[in-house]
């Protein structure tokens, strides 16, 4: 069973935005998953409530998440994905320490950047290998990306942060999509925002393989980088990113 956790310190950096619309896409493909709203603002909930007959199987949980994993294993879950709070809190940091790899949403920004760096030492310290996704982002004019995001880039990757190498842009279509309880592929009139969560989740799906392939703590995290490279344009760079310390994090 892989878990999936979206963590950031930062309010509205898109944590639950990405956790359902990566669910819908799974549980399309008809991979049995299991939402766990962890976030008392309850988003997970109140999206699942709107998908009515269609609605994913979900736990409302404060604590005690292994609990809840062990018995989604016991069942044939296939994927969970956890939505947390805005903070550093116990059931945070339960939750990271229970995942298999932790996603961490960051819109472009100063505040984002400098919020996300509490999350990453939790993961650092939890040896959760983990990666940041930027959201929120303005969409690319020609291919090329804004200026706020290449530098948001350019700061993360100056601090040793993986970032995944597509973006998840700021859409309407989102928004309107999560007003009735759908996901991005939902949305025939935007095919974009179907590719772009596409293409986040192949990165996801393949890194995790490698992850649970790994014989050992050491080679999860060499192997699992290897696979989490840099995308450009939907082409893979030259340059492969290496992080061999265990704690250290994967690349997407």
């Amino acid at each position: 069973m892989n878990v999936l956790v979206f963590a950031s310190r930062k309010g509205g950096s898109g944590k639950s935005t990405l956790a359902v619309l990566l669910a819908a896409h799974v549980y399309k493909l008809d991979q049995p998953c299991l939402l766990i709203d962890d976030d008392p603002q309850g988003s997970l909930t109140l999206w699942n409530e709107l998908r009515e007959d269609a609605a994913l199987p979900i736990k409302i949980v404060k604590r005690h998440i292994a609990d809840v994993l062990k018995k989604a294993k016991r069942r044939g879950v296939e994927w969970v994905f956890i939505d947390t709070p805005p903070n550093a809190s116990a059931c945070v940091i339960e939750a990271i320490e229970a995942a298999t790899l932790a996603v961490i949403p960051c819109r472009p920004g100063l505040f984002d950047i400098d919020a996300v760096q509490e999350t990453i030492a939790l993961s650092r310290a939890a040896r959760t290998p983990y990666a940041v996704v930027l959201n929120g982002a303005a969409a690319k004019r020609d291919g090329v990306e804004s200026p706020a995001v290449c530098a948001a880039r350019q700061c993360l990757g100056g601090l040793g942060v993986p970032v995944w190498g597509g973006q998840v842009t700021h859409r309407a279509s989102f928004a309107l999509n999560l007003t009735r309880g759908e996901g991005a592929q939902n949305f025939d009139a935007d095919a974009g925002s179907a590719a772009e969560i596409a293409r986040l989740w192949s990165a996801i799906e393949k890194s995790v393989a490698v992850i649970n392939g790994a014989s050992d703590k050491a080679a999860m995290h060499r192997f699992a980088a290897e696979c989490m490279i840099r995308k450009s344009g939907g082409r893979f760079s030259e340059k492969i990113m290496y992080q061999q310390k265990i704690g250290q994090a994967v690349h997407l």
